[in-house]
Protein backbone atom coordinates (compact mmCIF):
# COMPACT_ATOMS: atom_id res chain seq x y z
CA UNK A 1 0.00 0.00 0.00
CA UNK A 2 1.54 3.30 -0.74
CA UNK A 3 0.53 6.91 0.80
CA UNK A 4 -1.12 9.30 -1.01
CA UNK A 5 -1.47 11.93 1.76
CA UNK A 6 -2.13 11.62 5.17
CA UNK A 7 -5.19 12.85 7.03
CA UNK A 8 -3.73 14.27 10.07
CA UNK A 9 -1.78 16.61 7.79
CA UNK A 10 -4.59 17.87 5.09
CA UNK A 11 -7.08 17.47 7.46
CA UNK A 12 -8.01 16.56 11.29
CA UNK A 13 -8.82 13.32 13.02
CA UNK A 14 -12.57 12.94 13.33
CA UNK A 15 -12.61 13.96 17.23
CA UNK A 16 -16.30 13.40 17.24
CA UNK A 17 -16.66 9.54 15.38
CA UNK A 18 -17.03 6.98 17.11
CA UNK A 19 -14.23 4.89 16.91
CA UNK A 20 -12.33 8.30 17.95
CA UNK A 21 -14.34 8.45 21.19
CA UNK A 22 -14.09 4.78 21.45
CA UNK A 23 -10.15 5.18 21.79
CA UNK A 24 -10.79 7.36 24.06
CA UNK A 25 -12.17 5.00 26.43
CA UNK A 26 -9.60 2.23 25.97
CA UNK A 27 -6.78 4.89 26.61
CA UNK A 28 -8.51 5.74 30.34
CA UNK A 29 -10.21 2.32 31.08
CA UNK A 30 -7.85 0.01 29.65
CA UNK A 31 -5.08 0.39 32.33
CA UNK A 32 -5.07 -2.85 33.61
CA UNK A 33 -2.09 -5.22 34.29
CA UNK A 34 -2.90 -9.20 34.32
CA UNK A 35 0.65 -9.06 36.38
CA UNK A 36 -0.27 -7.31 39.21
CA UNK A 37 -3.26 -9.50 39.94
CA UNK A 38 -3.04 -11.85 42.94
CA UNK A 39 -3.71 -15.32 43.01
CA UNK A 40 -2.80 -16.23 46.26
CA UNK A 41 -6.55 -16.90 47.37
CA UNK A 42 -7.29 -18.85 43.80
CA UNK A 43 -4.35 -20.90 44.06
CA UNK A 44 -5.29 -22.12 48.02
CA UNK A 45 -9.12 -22.22 46.59
CA UNK A 46 -8.10 -24.43 44.37
CA UNK A 47 -6.54 -26.73 46.00
CA UNK A 48 -9.16 -27.38 48.80
CA UNK A 49 -11.51 -28.20 45.46
CA UNK A 50 -12.84 -32.24 44.88
CA UNK A 51 -11.69 -33.43 41.88
CA UNK A 52 -15.41 -32.73 40.99
CA UNK A 53 -15.72 -28.95 41.68
CA UNK A 54 -12.57 -28.84 39.10
CA UNK A 55 -14.55 -30.59 36.42
CA UNK A 56 -16.02 -27.16 36.80
CA UNK A 57 -13.52 -24.96 36.63
CA UNK A 58 -11.41 -26.65 34.18
CA UNK A 59 -13.35 -26.51 31.03
CA UNK A 60 -14.26 -22.50 31.55
CA UNK A 61 -10.70 -22.03 31.75
CA UNK A 62 -9.94 -24.44 28.78
CA UNK A 63 -12.52 -22.13 26.86
CA UNK A 64 -11.21 -18.94 27.94
CA UNK A 65 -7.50 -19.46 27.51
CA UNK A 66 -8.00 -21.39 24.12
CA UNK A 67 -10.37 -18.54 22.97
CA UNK A 68 -8.54 -15.45 23.94
CA UNK A 69 -5.08 -17.24 22.12
CA UNK A 70 -7.35 -17.61 18.84
CA UNK A 71 -8.89 -14.11 18.95
CA UNK A 72 -5.44 -12.48 19.99
CA UNK A 73 -3.40 -14.19 16.64
CA UNK A 74 -6.81 -13.92 14.32
CA UNK A 75 -7.42 -9.93 14.60
CA UNK A 76 -4.92 -8.59 12.44
CA UNK A 77 -6.68 -8.93 9.32
CA UNK A 78 -8.90 -6.32 10.59
CA UNK A 79 -6.63 -3.61 11.55
CA UNK A 80 -4.93 -4.39 8.23
CA UNK A 81 -8.23 -3.97 6.26
CA UNK A 82 -9.20 -0.47 8.41
CA UNK A 83 -5.87 0.49 7.55
CA UNK A 84 -6.47 0.00 3.82
CA UNK A 85 -9.37 1.47 3.90
CA UNK A 86 -8.08 5.10 5.05
CA UNK A 87 -10.15 4.44 8.56
CA UNK A 88 -7.68 5.88 10.83
CA UNK A 89 -10.11 6.32 13.61
CA UNK A 90 -10.62 2.42 13.51
CA UNK A 91 -7.23 1.67 12.91
CA UNK A 92 -6.13 3.76 16.37
CA UNK A 93 -9.08 1.98 18.08
CA UNK A 94 -8.21 -1.42 16.95
CA UNK A 95 -4.75 -0.69 18.38
CA UNK A 96 -6.17 -0.79 21.58
CA UNK A 97 -8.09 -3.64 20.72
CA UNK A 98 -4.86 -6.08 20.19
CA UNK A 99 -3.49 -5.21 23.39
CA UNK A 100 -6.79 -6.12 24.78
CA UNK A 101 -6.95 -9.25 23.86
CA UNK A 102 -3.08 -9.95 24.27
CA UNK A 103 -3.30 -9.13 28.04
CA UNK A 104 -6.30 -11.47 27.71
CA UNK A 105 -4.42 -14.41 26.85
CA UNK A 106 -2.10 -13.71 29.69
CA UNK A 107 -4.28 -13.67 32.25
CA UNK A 108 -5.52 -16.98 31.53
CA UNK A 109 -2.00 -18.54 31.07
CA UNK A 110 -1.11 -16.89 34.20
CA UNK A 111 -4.07 -17.73 36.40
CA UNK A 112 -3.11 -21.35 35.15
CA UNK A 113 0.71 -20.89 35.96
CA UNK A 114 0.28 -19.37 39.63
CA UNK A 115 -2.15 -21.94 40.02
CA UNK A 116 0.58 -24.85 38.89
CA UNK A 117 -1.97 -26.53 36.39
CA UNK A 118 0.44 -25.37 33.20
CA UNK A 119 1.51 -28.49 31.98
CA UNK A 120 -1.58 -29.75 32.03
CA UNK A 121 -3.24 -30.38 28.60
CA UNK A 122 -6.90 -28.82 28.99
CA UNK A 123 -7.61 -29.21 24.99
CA UNK A 124 -9.67 -31.98 25.69
CA UNK A 125 -12.14 -29.86 26.85
CA UNK A 126 -12.53 -28.30 23.43
CA UNK A 127 -15.67 -29.84 21.51
CA UNK A 128 -16.74 -30.25 18.35
CA UNK A 129 -18.93 -27.25 18.33
CA UNK A 130 -15.94 -25.01 19.83
CA UNK A 131 -13.29 -26.33 17.32
CA UNK A 132 -16.00 -25.42 14.32
CA UNK A 133 -15.47 -21.93 15.52
CA UNK A 134 -12.63 -21.09 17.00
CA UNK A 135 -10.27 -23.59 15.10
CA UNK A 136 -11.62 -22.90 11.77
CA UNK A 137 -14.69 -20.56 11.34
CA UNK A 138 -12.61 -17.36 13.07
CA UNK A 139 -9.50 -17.85 11.37
CA UNK A 140 -10.93 -18.55 8.56
CA UNK A 141 -13.24 -15.45 8.25
CA UNK A 142 -10.84 -13.45 9.62
CA UNK A 143 -8.10 -14.47 6.73
CA UNK A 144 -10.56 -13.75 4.23
CA UNK A 145 -9.83 -9.93 5.20
CA UNK A 146 -6.20 -10.08 3.60
CA UNK A 147 -7.30 -10.07 0.74
CA UNK A 148 -11.20 -9.39 0.43
CA UNK A 149 -12.74 -5.82 1.57
CA UNK A 150 -16.14 -6.44 0.58
CA UNK A 151 -19.02 -5.52 2.90
CA UNK A 152 -19.70 -9.62 2.77
CA UNK A 153 -15.90 -10.25 4.21
CA UNK A 154 -16.08 -7.95 6.62
CA UNK A 155 -19.14 -8.39 8.20
CA UNK A 156 -18.99 -12.38 8.29
CA UNK A 157 -15.81 -11.63 9.87
CA UNK A 158 -17.32 -9.30 12.52
CA UNK A 159 -20.08 -11.28 13.19
CA UNK A 160 -18.08 -14.90 14.00
CA UNK A 161 -15.61 -12.35 16.07
CA UNK A 162 -17.66 -9.82 17.91
CA UNK A 163 -21.36 -10.85 17.78
CA UNK A 164 -20.81 -15.13 18.61
CA UNK A 165 -17.24 -15.30 20.21
CA UNK A 166 -17.18 -12.00 22.17
CA UNK A 167 -21.34 -11.13 22.26
CA UNK A 168 -22.28 -14.68 23.64
CA UNK A 169 -19.86 -17.27 23.97
CA UNK A 170 -17.32 -14.42 26.13
CA UNK A 171 -20.40 -12.86 27.66
CA UNK A 172 -21.92 -16.18 28.92
CA UNK A 173 -18.85 -17.35 30.48
CA UNK A 174 -18.61 -14.44 32.26
CA UNK A 175 -22.01 -14.81 33.37
CA UNK A 176 -20.88 -18.14 34.40
CA UNK A 177 -18.28 -17.34 36.35
CA UNK A 178 -19.81 -14.90 38.83
CA UNK A 179 -23.03 -17.41 38.94
CA UNK A 180 -20.47 -20.02 40.19
CA UNK A 181 -17.57 -18.65 41.82
CA UNK A 182 -18.81 -15.35 43.04
CA UNK A 183 -21.54 -17.63 45.08
CA UNK A 184 -19.34 -19.69 46.17
CA UNK A 185 -16.77 -17.28 47.94
CA UNK A 186 -13.99 -18.95 45.53
CA UNK A 187 -11.53 -17.71 43.11
CA UNK A 188 -11.20 -14.03 43.64
CA UNK A 189 -8.42 -13.01 41.65
CA UNK A 190 -9.64 -14.81 38.38
CA UNK A 191 -13.12 -12.94 39.07
CA UNK A 192 -11.17 -9.85 38.99
CA UNK A 193 -9.88 -10.52 35.75
CA UNK A 194 -12.90 -11.14 34.82
CA UNK A 195 -14.71 -8.20 35.53
CA UNK A 196 -11.74 -6.11 33.47
CA UNK A 197 -12.27 -8.53 30.80
CA UNK A 198 -15.84 -7.55 30.27
CA UNK A 199 -14.81 -4.06 30.21
CA UNK A 200 -12.81 -4.41 27.36
CA UNK A 201 -15.17 -6.59 25.42
CA UNK A 202 -17.57 -4.04 26.50
CA UNK A 203 -15.38 -1.54 23.84
CA UNK A 204 -14.77 -4.18 21.53
CA UNK A 205 -19.05 -5.09 21.19
CA UNK A 206 -19.57 -1.70 20.29
CA UNK A 207 -16.48 -1.73 17.41
CA UNK A 208 -18.30 -4.89 16.13
CA UNK A 209 -21.45 -4.20 15.98
CA UNK A 210 -21.02 -0.67 14.44
CA UNK A 211 -18.85 -1.91 11.91
CA UNK A 212 -21.82 -4.20 10.68
CA UNK A 213 -24.18 -1.78 11.23
CA UNK A 214 -23.00 0.86 9.24
CA UNK A 215 -23.08 -2.38 5.66
CA UNK A 216 -26.38 -2.91 6.78
CA UNK A 217 -27.65 0.69 7.35
CA UNK A 218 -29.94 1.19 3.62
CA UNK A 219 -28.70 -2.17 2.62
CA UNK A 220 -30.99 -4.85 3.48
CA UNK A 221 -28.62 -7.68 1.36
CA UNK A 222 -25.80 -6.91 3.97
CA UNK A 223 -28.15 -7.25 6.42
CA UNK A 224 -29.66 -10.50 5.13
CA UNK A 225 -25.62 -11.70 5.10
CA UNK A 226 -25.43 -10.93 8.70
CA UNK A 227 -28.76 -12.67 10.00
CA UNK A 228 -28.12 -16.16 7.94
CA UNK A 229 -24.77 -16.29 8.88
CA UNK A 230 -25.45 -15.76 12.70
CA UNK A 231 -28.13 -18.82 12.07
CA UNK A 232 -25.76 -20.62 10.89
CA UNK A 233 -23.54 -20.32 13.77
CA UNK A 234 -25.87 -20.50 16.40
CA UNK A 235 -25.94 -24.48 16.73
CA UNK A 236 -22.20 -24.29 17.40
CA UNK A 237 -22.20 -21.52 19.54
CA UNK A 238 -24.81 -22.85 21.71
CA UNK A 239 -23.40 -26.69 21.60
CA UNK A 240 -20.27 -24.85 23.23
CA UNK A 241 -22.39 -23.91 26.00
CA UNK A 242 -24.29 -27.59 26.13
CA UNK A 243 -21.24 -28.93 26.54
CA UNK A 244 -20.18 -27.01 29.46
CA UNK A 245 -23.44 -27.19 31.10
CA UNK A 246 -24.12 -31.25 30.23
CA UNK A 247 -20.45 -31.49 31.93
CA UNK A 248 -21.36 -29.54 34.94
CA UNK A 249 -24.89 -31.46 34.60
CA UNK A 250 -23.15 -35.09 34.94
CA UNK A 251 -20.81 -34.63 37.53
CA UNK A 252 -23.96 -33.00 40.22
CA UNK A 253 -26.66 -35.90 39.04
CA UNK A 254 -24.29 -38.47 40.38
CA UNK A 255 -25.42 -38.88 44.26
CA UNK A 256 -22.06 -39.65 45.85
CA UNK A 257 -20.63 -35.83 43.99
CA UNK A 258 -20.54 -33.32 46.77
CA UNK A 259 -19.68 -29.62 45.64
CA UNK A 260 -20.33 -26.81 46.74
CA UNK A 261 -21.08 -24.76 44.02
CA UNK A 262 -25.06 -23.57 43.53
CA UNK A 263 -25.55 -23.19 39.69
CA UNK A 264 -28.68 -24.30 37.84
CA UNK A 265 -27.03 -24.93 34.32
CA UNK A 266 -30.72 -23.88 32.55
CA UNK A 267 -29.56 -20.53 33.39
CA UNK A 268 -26.80 -20.50 31.58
CA UNK A 269 -28.66 -21.83 28.61
CA UNK A 270 -31.03 -19.08 28.59
CA UNK A 271 -28.47 -16.38 29.11
CA UNK A 272 -26.57 -17.55 26.19
CA UNK A 273 -30.04 -17.62 24.26
CA UNK A 274 -31.01 -14.42 25.48
CA UNK A 275 -27.40 -12.99 24.39
CA UNK A 276 -27.91 -14.36 20.83
CA UNK A 277 -31.15 -12.46 20.26
CA UNK A 278 -29.62 -8.88 21.49
CA UNK A 279 -27.18 -9.33 19.14
CA UNK A 280 -29.56 -9.79 16.17
CA UNK A 281 -31.25 -6.75 17.39
CA UNK A 282 -28.73 -4.29 17.89
CA UNK A 283 -27.99 -4.68 14.34
CA UNK A 284 -31.76 -4.44 13.41
CA UNK A 285 -31.47 -1.14 14.36
CA UNK A 286 -29.36 0.04 11.92
CA UNK A 287 -32.34 -0.82 9.03
CA UNK A 288 -34.50 2.44 10.14
CA UNK A 289 -31.27 4.63 9.10
CA UNK A 290 -31.13 5.84 5.35
CA UNK A 291 -27.55 4.86 4.90
CA UNK A 292 -23.87 4.70 7.32
CA UNK A 293 -23.61 8.75 7.47
CA UNK A 294 -27.42 9.18 9.11
CA UNK A 295 -26.25 5.96 11.42
CA UNK A 296 -22.50 7.72 12.35
CA UNK A 297 -24.77 10.98 13.57
CA UNK A 298 -26.61 8.91 16.14
CA UNK A 299 -23.80 6.73 17.23
CA UNK A 300 -22.21 10.28 17.93
CA UNK A 301 -23.74 10.95 20.69
CA UNK A 302 -24.00 7.68 22.31
CA UNK A 303 -20.59 6.19 22.61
Amino acid sequence: MVHESFQTVDSQLNWESPMYKLWEKAKKNGKWDPAEIDFTQDKIDYENMTDDERITILPLVASFAGGEEAVTLDILPMVQLMARQGRLEDTMFLSTFMFDEAKHTELFSRWQKEIGIQNIDLTSFHGDSYKRIFYEELPEKMERLNTDDSPEAIIKAATVYNMIVEGILAETGYYSFRQIFKKAGMLPGILQGIDYLNQDEGRHLRFGIYTIQRHVAGNEKNYKIFIDYMDELWPDAYGVIEYLTTLYDIQVAQDWVRTRFDFDSNIMREYAKRQFEIRKNQVDRARKYADAVQLEQEWTTEV
